[in-house]
């Protein structure tokens, strides 16, 4: 077979498992089917009315068992009504053999719904003055003339005693909750009264079981101070802080609200340290960087002071380099730190070679959950050779940077978001030997569809502005394009502007994008379709984008996904398939 046989048989495959249906089933002995309603109405009916086991063995219907569920069937289909407004349903129910198989068939006919007469909702007691509580009663969902609706009442009303406990009202109650309800079952009336109790505020606050950490570095988890007004969500959100500082594998929050005195909760968090310092090998394969072994260290409490020392060994094929950092976190602010990391990197590919030696200082925040940024400065010295040039570079680069990655799942997200921008520059002024300012943006986005299909977009630019000349430019500052996470059916980093002896050499500006559609198979795999194209180049004006197009095969491990993507560019003479093989997600 040709490759291009060859190429084409996959895609054939491929397509057809995207496309692959729902697998059919046989026909059940007993099909029950409901006419005359539709939406959620419907379905809590066809919920209600499931077959009890037994009635159907071994493909054999019990007649008489069927006969006596059919008669049970109206009370139920009616009663399955009620919570949508319907109190005056006229249901019929028969039983309808069809050879070896019988059809329940329920017809409703819902009449009028039940509609409000009158709305009564009233908050008593201290709290009747709170303005949120005010607003959720004027909010209220259910007005007068319209249906009664059960689900929508038990849900307001549960956020009305909800958000009074959030305010600290933490004995409020109903002392009146009614829905009556006509003879008729034409109208009805609602009265709701919350009783709020007094409010509750925090006590103090007892840490156990974490005698290894300093009693500051603890209370910096803690969202809440004493004398502040008790919350639920407060504890929740400590409650993450602790679990998301990864120093410890149990936390438990308990508010003694019986032992409070003068309306002061006292709170006691119970900590089970983790393991404080773990040592984790690694080994994995990627077609930019080629085989490659990991290690990486973590020491989660220097000086027992909650300080953090970390270093990572990282040698492939084509990249080597180790990491060493150290993080203080900030006394007193749970999303504020200050890194300082020693950065070694040698880099060997057919465009460039690159030997990298930085120091870079960072103060870091946190902006909420997945939101991160940072205000640096990086010393950088790099010895490199790319094109016919041989050189060296002595930089000192202040910037900002920001990121926000949310996504379901770390190992196999259906759904989520991420992009990054960093913002960087430097001048002789600094004692570096260029200057420039370059910006940098990329974005992705997940996007579940119909028929366990998603749709993966993603992309990647980077400009250059105030700069020298380009040879002045090391090449971890260049922008190059092609490879696994650029554009497939290249080779990593093979695009981009030529020297006068046609060896690549990199470009100040990038632009790059990707789509892919990917349809899940059974539990664990996924088959997709993509087209990437982008490129880098030296001025927007005069733009010449490469593209790629392929197939993936994609299997999802606990420990990430396992992708094999086959490519071949477009637009060119002869194109030639490329094979890209990658480990984890990349978002």
């Amino acid at each position: 077979m040709t490759p291009h046989g060859a190429i084409h048989a996959v895609l054939a495959f491929l397509v057809l498992g995207l496309t692959l249906a729902v697998p059919l089933h046989a026909a059940e002995p007993v099909e029950i089917v409901v006419t005359g309603i539709e939406g959620d109405a419907l379905k809590n009916v066809q919920e209600t009315l499931v077959l009890p086991a037994g009635l159907v063995r071994e493909g054999t219907v019990d007649r008489l068992w069927l006969d006596r569920f059919a008669k049970q069937a109206e009370e139920k289909a009616r009663t399955a009504l009620e919570p949508f407004g319907y109190y005056r349903a006229l249901v019929t129910v028969t039983v309808e053999p069809a050879g070896e198989r019988y059809r329940l068939r329920v017809q409703v006919v819902p009449g009028e719904p039940v509609r409000l007469a009158e709305v009564k909702v009233a908050v008593v007691g201290p709290g009747n003055e709170e303005k949120r509580l005010r607003r959720r009663v004027a909010m209220f969902p259910l007005k007068k003339g319209g249906v009664l609706l059960h689900q929508m009442y038990e849900a307001a009303k549960a956020d009305l005693q909800s958000r009074a406990r959030d305010l600290g009202y933490l004995d409020a109650e109903f002392s009146r909750h009614e829905i009556r309800i006509e003879k008729t079952a034409t109208s009805a009336a609602i009265e709701l009264v919350l009783d709020t109790g007094k409010k509750y505020y925090f006590g103090a606050t007892s840490i156990q079981g974490a005698p290894d950490y300093p009693d500051g570095f603890l209370r910096r988890h803690l969202t809440y101070t004493s004398g502040d007004v008790f919350s639920y969500p407060a504890l929740g959100e400590t409650q993450r802080n602790f679990t998301n500082s990864e120093r410890f594998k149990e936390v438990i929050i308990t508010p003694e609200k019986q032992d409070a005195e003068a309306y002061k909760v006292p709170v006691t968090v119970q900590l089970q340290p983790g393991p404080r310092i773990s040592l984790r090998p690694g080994i994995g394969y990627g077609t930019d960087t080629g085989a490659r072994f990991t290690v990486r260290y973590r020491d989660l409490n220097m000086f027992h002071r909650g300080h953090e020392l970390y270093s990572q060994l990282f040698v492939a094929e084509r990249l080597q380099g180790m990491v060493i950092g150290y993080i203080l976190p900030s006394p007193k602010d749970v999303g504020r730190s200050t890194t300082l990391q020693l950065n070694l990197q040698q880099e060997e590919i057919t465009t460039y070679s690159s030997r990298i030696l930085a120091l870079e200082l960072a103060r870091n925040r946190s902006f909420g959950t997945g939101k991160l940024g940072a205000a640096y400065v990086k010393a950088q010295y790099e010895d490199y050779t790319v094109g016919d040039q041989n050189s060296t570079s002595r930089l000192l680069l202040p910037g900002l940077r920001y990121s926000d990655n949310r996504f379901d799942n770390p190992l196999r997200p259906r759904r989520g978001f991420r992009y990054a921008l960093d913002l960087r520059g430097t001048h002789q002024m600094l004692g570096s030997d260029t200057k420039l300012v370059q910006i940098l943006g990329e974005g992705s986005h997940l996007l579940p569809l119909p028929w366990r299909l998603s749709l993966h977009t993603r992309v990647k630019s980077g400009a250059t502005v105030l700069s020298d000349p380009l040879s002045d430019i090391p090449p971890s500052l260049r922008f190059f394009t092609g490879g696994d996470q650029s554009v497939r059916g290249y080779a990593y980093k093979s695009l981009g502007p030529r020297d006068a002896s046609g060896k690549v050499v990199g470009g100040k500006q990038l632009l790059t994008g990707s789509m892919e559609l990917e349809r899940a198979l059974f539990k664990d795999w996924g088959v997709s379709v993509f087209y990437d194209a982008g490129n880098s180049f030296n001025s927007f004006s005069d733009i010449e984008l490469f593209r790629g197009a392929g197939v993936g095969l994609h299997y999802y491990t606990p420990v990430g996904a396992l992708n094999l993507s086959v490519a071949r560019p477009l637009g060119v003479d002869d194109p030639s398939i490329r094979i890209h093989f990658t480990v984890g997600f990349e978002l």
